[in-house]
């Protein structure tokens, strides 16, 4: 029991009696056997609240010290090998789960439903974040205009009949309408982030898609209430993560840490997505994605 308790992270999805626990390993052993990892994860069993249990899922030791040392998951995609006729979506999102699995953060997923939705959404988010591309100008808001238009208090609001997703992209991505649009990263993330939502409840969920689309007619979801509805922060000032600890599909802040300039609209800091790979977004320059070091260094001068 002690050794039990003593491990941290992982993922961890509910059950009810030791049988159905059984029974949960093996659907999670066979969904893993697509990634070509089931032999790379140990799942173990223990009592949670209410009377019930819970399947703790996480990498071997072995795994986790060769694949992401130290929690260090920068290098995995690369050491976790080509894989040879798999496609970049196969591949980030055997990076996400095993990223998951080796994580010192618990995530706690109702259901391997739940969880297989996860890895396709942070697969959505660091693709899109690979094609996305703004122009810089701290204090412009633009938008195309057949998708968008802007109100004062709710802010850009999409346009009746138009679709949710096609207008995020292209918004983001300039290949659809030949241009690059004026707004900041910390707004281009959050499209990101909604981008990834959508395109998989449009395959999923198509009637949480419409409400989606609806609210987007009504009123933008933005900044502080974007993280409330739309996110999870894990991590924190007084127990962070590891510094190389990654997941594709996150968004983080680099903080800009000259005092001089700090407080200049625009100059704070920057938000990006971790793309997996080693890889950061750069909004500005994308076919010149930002490394940790390179990113600390651009912030820093």
């Amino acid at each position: 029991w002690m050794a039990l308790k003593s491990l941290e992270g992982g993922i961890q999805l509910p059950t009810t009696q030791p049988a159905d626990a059984d029974r949960l390993a093996g659907e999670l052993s066979a969904q893993l056997q697509v990634w070509r990892l089931h032999d790379a994860v140990q799942t173990l069993v223990v009592p949670i609240e209410n009377g019930q249990m819970a399947l703790i899922c996480s990498l071997r030791p072995e795994c986790r010290a060769r694949w992401m040392p130290d929690h260090d998951t920068l290098a995995l995609q690369e050491k976790l090998g080509p894989a040879a006729g798999k496609d970049l979506h196969w591949l980030l999102e055997r990076e996400i789960c095993v990223a998951l699995l080796g994580s010192p953060h618990r995530f706690s997923f109702t259901s391997l439903a739940s969880l297989a939705s996860h890895i396709r959404v942070r697969r959505n988010m660091a693709l899109a974040a690979r094609k996305t591309a703004l122009a810089f100008k701290t204090e412009a808001a633009e938008r195309p205009e057949a998708d968008w238009h802007y109100e004062e208090e709710p802010g850009f609001i999409l346009n009746p009949g138009r679709s949710l997703i096609d207008a995020l992209i292209a918004a983001t991505q300039p290949e659809v309408t030949g241009k690059l649009y004026d707004f900041s990263c910390y707004r281009a993330t959050e499209y990101v982030i909604l981008l990834g939502i959508a395109q998989e409840v449009q395959a999923h969920h198509p009637g949480l898609l419409q409400e989606l689309q609806q609210l987007n007619e009504r009123h933008a979801i933005r900044s502080g209430q974007f993280h409330d509805v739309f996110l999870i922060e894990y991590g924190s000032m007084e127990a962070p993560l590891p510094a190389r600890f990654y997941v594709p599909g996150d968004r983080l802040w680099f903080r800009n840490p000259d005092e001089r300039s700090s407080d200049v609209t625009g100059y704070e800091g920057s938000w990006v997505m971790y793309m997996g790979g080693g890889l950061f977004s750069n909004f500005w320059k994308r076919d010149t994605p930002f490394t940790l070091e390179s990113k600390a260094i651009e912030i820093f001068h």
